[in-house]
């Protein structure tokens, strides 16, 4: 590796030089089954050929104008995701943190809106929603946030899955204006709540005139089987931020709102030099029409399953593995230890995981997985475990 980069990066010792589907080949031409898709972002797998073929076609047309323009592209695209999401208008960025900053400037313009000087946002112990410096301090994980205090002010957290947390909350401050919460934990170690929690939350937030906000970017656009993870439920939240596999591997981002909080932003509020210009839409819609071609909600449900229980009966009787935790593709497998080692150790297997929490292995292979490479997955995660 190069001096010439900064240091942000414990890097793999491993350069990729071409993908397709699930499948990835390095610069020496070793094969890697792909189990984690650039973590959730690969939905439809490496060099789909639609995707390919937006990307040049779109490319010969017209990248970039600006959004002091009309962009096509951008309308279509948000008539199709706001369509599918339950929401009413789109915003659009380049990443997740963009998207998670657009929904907490959101609500703080919502707060003033109602007359309360001081905007506060319920966040959760165990998120992650970015690295910028207010989805940074909305993050609930001490480790990312030491060094770069002072961080931002307007965030109160609450034990992830704990609704008489945030009841009281709510009982003991009047500046509360909004939640943010991710459906399913990602990096926190995929931790999946109780099935009404979301709709204790939506209690919540009606009562107070709060808007409730679901962070989407790793669990929406088809991870857990649904389009949107909330959509396992029945409370339809105000907000979702979207991105990862909205792009396929293009950079793209989205928060969406409904109701009240549809029409919080005005001309001159927010906005993005990039965000939503012509290539990255004509993606986005590239993606959405080829996951619903490759039936890829409904092979995330099946082959979830199928690698959940395979893990489960393969593991079973393993003293090392906690449990294992999954909706979708979207799969935890806990151990009662550290098992960073675990990573490497695929990696030389020909198998790419992620490890997170320190102890749990988290899967998220592309939407189009097959029970061949399923089944793969388990076998090998079996040996590499077991050895542990």
């Amino acid at each position: 590796m190069t001096d010439a980069l900064m240091t942000t990066y414990n890097r793999q010792p491993v350069s990729f030089e071409r993908g397709e589907g699930v499948w990835l080949w390095d610069v020496q031409g070793k094969k890697y089954l792909d189990a984690i898709s650039g973590i959730a972002v690969c939905g439809l797998g490496h060099a789909h050929p639609k995707v390919a073929d937006t990307l040049c076609q779109q490319g010969k047309k017209l990248i970039h104008t600006s959004n002091i323009y009309g962009i096509a592209n951008q309308e279509k695209l948000a008539v199709e995701l706001t369509r599918r999401a339950g929401m009413e208008r789109a915003f659009f960025g380049n990443s997740g943190a963009e998207a998670n900053e657009a929904a907490i400037k959101l609500a703080r313009l919502y707060g003033h809106n109602k007359g309360v000087n001081d905007p506060t946002i319920i966040v959760m112990e165990g998120s992650f929603h970015g690295r910028t410096l207010a989805t940074l301090t909305a993050t609930g994980n001490r480790k990312i946030q030491a060094g770069f205090e002072p961080l931002v002010h307007g965030f109160v957290r609450a034990p992830y899955g704990d609704v008489t947390a945030v009841e009281h909350i709510a009982a003991n401050n009047r500046n509360m204006v909004a939640i943010l919460v991710e459906p399913v934990q990602g990096e926190g170690g995929i931790n999946i709540p109780d099935k009404d929690y979301l709709a204790q939350l939506r209690r919540i937030c009606d009562q107070h005139g709060w808007l409730l906000m679901l962070d989407e970017i790793q669990t929406g656009m088809g991870r857990t089987g649904k389009w949107f993870a909330y959509q396992h439920g029945t409370a339809i939240p105000d907000v979702i931020t979207v991105a990862k596999a909205l792009g396929n591997g293009m950079p793209i981002g989205a928060c969406l709102a409904r109701g009240a909080a549809a029409n919080v932003f005005k001309p001159g509020n927010h906005g993005s030099t990039f965000g939503g210009n012509p290539l990255a839409c004509a993606v986005g819609l590239t993606v959405i029409e080829s996951l619903e071609a490759a039936q890829a909600l409904q092979n995330a449900s099946a082959m979830g399953a199928r690698l959940a229980n395979g893990l489960r009966e393969a593991l079973a009787g393993c003293a090392t593995v906690k449990e294992v935790r999954d909706l979708g593709l979207m799969i935890g497998i806990e151990l009662n230890r550290p098992c960073g080692e675990l990573v490497g150790q695929a990696l030389a297997a020909g198998l790419l995981i992620n490890v997170t929490s320190e102890r749990v292995i988290r899967l998220l292979p592309p939407l189009i997985i097959q029970a061949a490479e399923v089944d793969q997955i388990v076998a090998t995660l079996n040996g590499l475990i077991r050895k542990l």
